[in-house]
This record gives C-alpha cells, structure tokens and sequence, in this order.
C-alpha cells in the first residue's frame, strides 16, 4: 500500500486496528448532544456548530454522525426526520458507505494536510492551513443538487494556524447557501471570539469509566471486565481515544510502577525510579512519555485535594513540581533533551514535596 491510501500515514492521530471517526458508525455517550442536534429537524437550524471538549471523547465520531444523516436527510421537515430519536443510519447506507471511504461529493473534511514530500516519518503537517481551509472555495462553488446539504468538517480547528483561521472566519462571516459547518475544538477559549460568535457551541463531556469500557469492548481493544480495561478505562481521563493508547504496549505497566513508587513518597526507590526512567525514555515510547506527564498531573491533582487544609507551604511545593515538571518536558520535546534525567528528577520533587520540603532547583 502507497503512503497516498494508508491512514496511518495520511490521516492525523489514526490508530492501528480502530476505524478512523468517518468510518465508525457506533457512539458511545453523548445522548444530550445528539439529542440537541435533532433540532436539525427544524427549518432554522443554525449553520455553524462547534463541538467542543477534550480530545478523544468523540466529537469527530459526532461530527460525522451528524454529517451523515443531514446528507442523507435533505428535507428537514420531512415525516422521517421528525420521527428521528437519534442520528443512526444503517451500515449499509449508500451516504455511511460514501463518507466511509471519504467519497462523498457532499462532505468536505479539513485536517491536518498530508504532504508527500516531507522528509522522514512525519509526513503530516503540524498546522491545519490556509490552502486547507480555501478548499471550501471550489467546494461550495459547485452545483448541488437542488436542496442538498453541502457539508464542511474542520477537524480540529485547535490545530489552525493564524492565516487559516482568519480564512474560516470569512466563509463564516458570509454562509454559502445550504451549507452546514461543523467545527471540532478541543479547547474552544483558544479559536478567534468572532469564530466561536458566529457558531452555535455543543458541549461535550468526558465518557464515564464504564462508557470508556464499553467502548474498548465494541473496537476489540479489551475484553469488558478485564484488568486491562478496568485500568485504562481509569487513567483515561474520560476520553477514548486516550484508553485505547493505554491498553497497547506496556503503558499499562508503566501506570502500575509510577502508583507503587508514589505509594512510597516521601521515600524515594531509587533502583525502581532508574529503571522506571529507562522505560519511559526509551526511544519511541511516546505513550509512555506522554502518559508519565499525566500521572504526575494526576498524582499532584490528588495531593493538592487531599491536603487542601495543609500547610502552605506544602501546596506552594506541590504547584512548584508541576511548573517545573511540565517547562521541562516542554524543553526535552522541543529540544531533544535527555528524557530519562526529568523523569528522575520529577520523582525527586514528588517526593520531597510529599516530606514537605522546597523542590530542588
């Protein structure tokens, strides 16, 4: 397979073995956002929507859910759609198959773009562009057909850069005739105050333990009830996307060892927290990377609520690890610095931190 037709390659944050959100025709939660999108049924449904939340609770699944039916129901006074309880299609629907395979002339997803001519594994641009962005020019030019609903997903548009996100608020500011905008943020504060006026907002919210479970049992991550899926479903945060990282590799594990080192704060297992080091900075681990920065988050999250009528001094210390903590891992990602000293150095301000003393500088 050409890197033109593997996902993997072409499309920002795929997953191996998942269906990408274009594709999955199931949602796990989210019944109060659906419901609300149901006032698609009336004639004056607004024509811009931003769904907003964290990342990996599915707000692209949404999108195109939505997107889907609003294609496959032009008419929205029709008998059918007032009806409607949800915005689930058949399978086998000519629109689900069309807008599966990213073949239907009626859908227009802008993403990150793919370029070819990249060097090295990353062939994905960090920005969403202004050349993505003006492809809705010749998109809404075209001829529709008569009634039809022509459909633009900005996904995400957290990942625009200042040129696009100027250009979405032109196309914004003077709606095509029958089209329907929906924007996927993941923080909402962060897009133009003129982007975020001229949309309506959906608030979307982290999936609960079991909602996250459950998703992992309907993709084949992890069996519902198992150990695995129990802990990732834990540490997920809410988000999907977030779990099924966690129950691949060895993330899980390293979740396990980071909580028996803590369990021991303020004494510190010097051997464990070297060889817990080695593990999460090892090249290519970036799961594990990314998960120990959330364990820390985590971890200091707890300590700050459980001793919130504490001294002061321990939660000025507390809030110290984790400025220190996070300008150092921001550092190492942009600087290639060596990961496996902040991973020991956050385990000896964790710990103390928790003996109540001042993080060393």
């Amino acid at each position: 397979m050409s890197d033109e037709h593997d996902p993997l390659v072409t499309e920002a944050d795929a997953i191996a073995g998942v269906p990408l959100p274009r594709a999955q025709t199931r949602l796990i939660g989210h019944e109060h956002a659906e419901a609300e999108i149901l006032a698609y049924r009336s004639a004056r449904m607004h024509h811009a929507w931003i769904f907003a939340g964290p990342k990996g609770i599915g707000k692209a699944t949404l999108a195109f859910r939505f997107a889907r039916f609003a294609l496959a129901h032009p008419d929205a006074r029709s008998a059918e759609v007032g009806a409607a309880t949800s915005l689930a299609l058949p399978d086998d629907h000519p629109d689900v198959r069309k807008i599966a395979g990213g073949a239907h002339p009626g859908l227009l997803h802008l993403k990150r773009p793919y370029d070819p001519k990249r060097k090295g594994k990353d062939k994905i641009r960090q920005d969403l562009t202004v050349d993505e962005i003006r492809r809705t020019v010749p998109f809404f030019g075209s001829t529709g057909s008569e009634g039809s609903w022509r459909i633009c997903i900005v996904d995400a548009a957290d990942d625009m850069n200042a040129n696009a996100a100027n250009a979405l608020l032109k196309i914004l500011e003077e709606p095509p005739r029958n089209s329907l905008f929906l924007v996927i943020a993941h923080s909402p504060g962060r897009l133009l105050p003129t982007i975020r006026s001229r949309c309506r907002t959906l608030r979307l919210h982290e999936l609960s333990e079991a909602q996250v479970g459950e998703g992992l049992s309907m993709l084949g991550v992890a069996e519902t009830g198992s150990r695995i899926a129990e802990r990732a479903a834990t540490l997920s945060q809410g988000s999907l996307r977030k779990a099924i990282r966690l129950a691949e590799g060895e993330t899980i594990d390293i979740a396990d060892r980071f909580s028996a080192l803590a369990a021991r704060f303020p004494e510190l297992d010097v051997e464990a927290a070297h060889d817990l080091a080695d593990t999460i900075s090892r090249n290519g681990a970036e799961d594990g990377w990314t998960l120990f920065q959330d364990l820390v988050a985590d971890h200091l999250h707890q300590a700050v609520r459980g001793g919130a009528s504490g001294p002061l001094d321990r939660l000025v210390s507390m809030a110290e690890v984790w400025e220190k903590t996070t300008h150092a891992a921001r550092e190492a990602d942009a600087f290639n610095l060596d990961r496996k000293q902040i991973v020991l150095n956050a385990f000896r301000d964790l710990a103390e931190a928790a003996r109540g003393q001042g993080v060393s500088s």
